[in-house]
């Protein structure tokens, strides 16, 4: 069985433990970038995998080009742990994906580099001189203009050809300060810790494996509010082991599977039995589970009309030209 995923985004030993019960084998492709999972599924029309890891921003394209299954949700009888928040949210994605972790989209820093403390996105759209080739942006068009149009006090989710406009200008004056328009690297090599870079764009729960190599690394959901993403599991239509499939999402979501992961992984898990399971202190951080005022002016990343996503590409293309 064939998951197009996120790399270290599944612990090893619960994929292991599936393996042996069921008498199969997980392999694992994994993706950069979403923009690199949506090229890699476009290239064959979406067959060549059984399940595949997408954020909510790109479920409902998928849906409208025939690659997903709808799931028959009697297979997955752990769906009643699930959180009703993280499985409703859109009523047009219901029995197509099943909510695998939700975070939010900030701002890491090093504090002791850093000419001052770092609390909007601003600071790392607008930066300080010091900050010249010390910043990594995420090499992802969608999110990287969103957090732009945030910046202004619009809407990440615009379509405001004026507005776009505006993100654009303040991408491209920005661009002299960013060193790599490139994920981080999340682990004791990573840019942050090696001070490389300063600040970079970043998902909350990777803000939080990176500290643990760096007791300077700060995050930060900031004053304008961040995005707000959900990762879903979703079976493809291609797939010849969809029942299969359907057994590995209801395994991953037996509670101390899902306790297990969110360890592993660190983030918040939609799943409310495993929560129960999970240390008063992982529940408690507020990289994790930030505070109610800072979730309401984030924003969840909408599916974007043709022309609009384009525009999106564009802008993109242009910062990435050397």
């Amino acid at each position: 069985m064939l998951l197009l995923n996120w790399s270290d985004y599944i612990d090893p030993a619960v994929a292991r433990a599936f393996e042996k019960q069921f008498n199969a084998q997980v392999k694992e492709i994994y993706y950069e970038s979403d923009d690199d999972r949506d090229a890699m599924l476009a290239e064959t029309d979406g067959r060549g995998y059984d399940l595949v890891l997408v954020n909510q921003g790109r479920l409902i394209d998928y849906v409208r080009r025939g690659w997903l299954a709808r799931l028959d949700e009697q297979k997955i009888p752990n769906l009643r742990h699930i959180n009703p928040r993280w499985l409703n949210f859109r009523a047009e994605l219901a029995g197509y994906g099943v909510p695998y972790f939700w975070g939010t989209t900030g701002i890491a820093y090093r504090a002791d580099l850093v000419p001052e403390p770092i609390t909007r996105w601003l600071q790392l759209f607008r930066p300080n001189e010091k900050l010249r080739n010390k910043i990594m942006m995420i090499n992802t068009a969608r999110d990287t203009i969103g957090m732009a149009l945030k910046t202004l006090g619009y809407s990440a989710n615009s379509t405001d050809l004026l507005q776009l406009s505006a993100a654009e200008k303040l991408l491209l004056q920005q661009k002299p300060y960013v060193s790599a328009y490139t994920y981080p690297s999340v682990d004791e090599k990573s840019e942050l810790v090696s001070g490389k870079i300063w600040a970079t764009m970043i998902y909350n729960g990777d803000a939080l494996a990176i500290k643990e190599h760096h007791e300077h690394i700060v995050y930060t959901l900031p004053e304008e509010g961040g995005g707000i993403w959900v990762d879903y599991l979703s079976v493809m239509q291609s797939s010849n082991h969809k029942a299969l499939a359907m057994d590995f999402i209801n395994f991953l979501n037996e509670p101390e599977n899902a306790a297990r992961i969110a360890r592993f992984v660190y983030f918040a898990t939609p799943n409310q039995a495993a929560e129960k399971l999970l240390p008063a202190e992982f529940l408690a951080d507020p990289i994790i589970y930030p505070d109610a005022v800072a979730l309401q002016k984030s924003e969840f990343l909408a599916d974007l009309p043709p022309r609009v996503t384009r525009r999106h590409n564009g802008i993109f293309a242009q910062l990435l030209q050397h």
